[in-house]
């Protein structure tokens, strides 16, 4: 585009010149009549290519670089997850440990600090509550429906839904997960459940 402005200049130039120039005055104007429409064309393709830029511009918005996703981004989020329920309630220890040995009343002192620990973490990370509200022992009615994932039937079942029976189970439902977000780490490693800690001295 540079070259071409340059040229449009030198073309004006050329013909101011000329103008000056000792020739027939009808060969001054044919002279200078070629040359200002050779300027005004170049003028106008400049205008024209400046246009087009803008319009490409405008059509060609700069996007966002795509976020690499992790190929077990999944499984790192189900890992981090369970690195907070043995975070806070030591989970995996308790599961994993031999608790044969141990004394009743040891497990279950060990089992309260499981339980208000990992209740805490569900209760941030999950918004639970039950799929009937009714208490279990009542009778109930399965709807005609019915979410197939809501409901186990067992006992006698014939027929079609609506069913009535004995709620034995409230079951459990969520409408919020807040999982932790995994932005990255070594290729096909999962992170850690839990360090290994090790006392220097």
């Amino acid at each position: 585009m540079k070259a071409v402005s340059i040229i449009a200049v030198l073309l004006i130039a050329v013909a101011s010149a000329l103008t000056l120039a000792p020739q027939t005055r009808l060969y001054q104007l044919q002279l200078t009549g070629g040359t200002l429409v050779l300027a005004l064309i170049a003028l106008v393709a400049i205008l024209m290519r400046r246009d087009a830029r803008r319009d490409r511009a405008v059509a060609e918005p700069a996007r966002p670089a795509p976020v690499p996703v992790a190929a077990n981004q999944a499984e790192a989020e189900v890992a981090s997850f369970l690195a907070l329920l043995q975070e806070k309630g030591r989970l995996v220890d308790f599961l994993m440990d031999n608790i044969n040995p141990y004394p009743d009343a040891q497990v279950g002192a060990a089992a309260r600090v499981v339980h208000a620990g990992c209740r805490s973490v569900l209760q941030q990370h999950f918004g639970i509550g039950p799929v009937r509200e009714e208490s279990e022992g009542s009778r109930v009615q399965v709807p005609a429906g019915y979410a197939a994932d809501e409901y186990r039937l067992v006992g006698r079942i014939s027929g079609e839904a609506p069913f009535t029976g004995v709620l034995v189970h409230r079951g459990w439902k969520t409408d919020i997960v807040k999982l932790p977000r995994i932005l990255g780490g070594a290729a096909g490693r999962l992170p850690t459940i839990a360090p290994a800690e090790v006392e220097l001295k």
